[in-house]
């Protein structure tokens, strides 16, 4: 059996310079400088961070549109509801290994963990930008003003917590890039109990985004609001992350193709068609779940209006359309077909958190809340960062490659 081709760098030695000669040396810029990527997101990641200076100093009404009546805005809607809906992959794709025990989608965990807590990170980060006072971002944490039996203060630390949960499943991985054979064992014996932990709180915050919207009922458009939209976002984070791995892990493929070995690459194909069955099936739920409520509320009239027609182009072109072509391209080993749903996936889920937060709020009012440019630069800047950061670590440590031959034997 073929594997990729890598030597794992020393970092442990007797003396603390060899520490340093491997940091120094890991710190180095590898593969090309000058690529597609590189030239578009340097300039975007430098105004956007001047752009944030500029809205630490002057304050958050210098550089968005957001208004005492619409306190909630792109970077909630798009960065927090939306990313963390990207990053459902890692608690679905840990169930499933590590609970299930199925390990046929072993290969993609670290990866998969790795885009999660990136995105967590960030997006979380991403709120102190938000606040019009970034200081009391405590206070949901403690519950000061809120109160311990608010929604936002379950949320607060059920993001805290799954953050740290998720930083335990990858730490073996840096633990081998360090060399760290100790560190390495015991982190690797925290693992199921981080998994089990971190599957928990990812279900509870993915419904707890969607219950923060449900003290909104006068403000949200009929069509998007309900009293199931916890459940809604939390049956849809599984199609949302698993369609990401499926878009992250075509391009990984194709950017880290020289860090995988030749069996994961021939496995590539029916990990991709196993995760379109399961989304296929998550869709089929959602969408079901959806048809109820309408029916239930109904909703029949809402239809024949500018807001019916956007709904009914997000149910059926970005949730039925790409759930049958799921279905598909699983029976006819359509690798292209799968792809292709998943983006549309991608998008429909885009479209159905900035409907809930900010297309379909408030939509009766007079003046709108239209973005700035300067909140979508500054979206841009983290989601570019993002990506900096997940190629550094993909690059140097053993999250696609296999794990060094040590760590296999402990």
């Amino acid at each position: 059996m073929k594997t990729s081709n890598f030597e794992y760098p020393i970092a442990k030695d007797n003396d603390g310079k060899s520490i340093w000669k491997f940091l120094i040396h890991e710190f180095k810029p590898k593969g090309k400088i000058l690529t597609p990527f590189n030239v578009i997101s340097v300039p975007v990641i430098m105004l956007g961070t001047l752009i944030i200076i500029y809205r630490f100093i002057h304050g958050i009404g210098a550089v968005t549109n957001l208004t005492q009546e619409v306190p909630w805005g792109l970077w909630i809607g798009f960065d927090v509801v939306t990313g963390v809906a990207f990053a459902g992959g890692a608690y679905v794709l840990t169930f499933i290994v590590y609970i299930l025990n199925n390990q046929k989608y072993h290969s993609i965990v670290r990866i998969t963990v790795l885009n999660g807590f990136l995105a967590y990170v960030f997006y979380a980060g991403a709120l102190l930008l938000d606040l019009g006072r970034p200081w009391n971002v405590i206070n949901p944490i403690i519950g000061n003003s809120f109160g311990t039996s608010s929604v936002l203060f379950l949320v607060a630390w059920h993001f805290l917590l799954y953050m740290l949960a998720q930083l335990i499943e990858f730490s073996p991985a840096v633990a081998e890039w360090l060399g760290a054979r100790r560190a390495r064992k015991i982190l690797s014996g925290m693992t199921i109990a981080a998994v089990i932990f971190g599957i928990t709180l990812s279900t509870l915050h993915q419904s707890g985004l969607g219950a923060l919207y449900l003290m909104a009922k006068d403000k949200i458009h009929p069509l998007w609001y309900s009293e199931f939209i916890p459940i809604m976002f939390l049956v849809s984070s599984i199609f949302a992350g698993l369609s990401m791995v499926i878009f992250e892990g075509s391009i990984s493929h194709k950017v880290f193709f020289n860090q995988i070995s030749e069996e994961n690459h021939h496995a590539q194909d029916g990990i991709v068609r196993g995760l379109s069955r399961i989304c296929a099936g998550a869709m089929f739920a959602y969408f079901f779940l959806q048809f109820l409520v309408f029916i239930h509320e109904k909703r029949w009239g809402l239809l024949n209006t500018p807001m019916g027609y956007w709904y009914l182009l997000e149910m059926l072109g970005f949730v039925l359309l790409p759930m049958l072509m799921f279905v598909y391209g699983y029976r006819r080993k359509s690798m292209n077909v799968i792809k292709t749903a998943a983006i549309l996936t991608m998008v429909g889920v885009i479209l159905n958190r900035l409907n809930v937060t900010v297309i379909g709020f408030r939509w009766e009012d007079t003046v709108r809340y239209v973005p700035s440019w300067m909140e979508i630069v500054v979206t841009l800047t983290v989601i570019f960062t993002e990506i900096w950061i997940f190629r550094w670590v993909i690059r140097r440590m053993p999250v696609l490659r296999d794990s060094p031959a040590w760590a296999k034997h402990q």
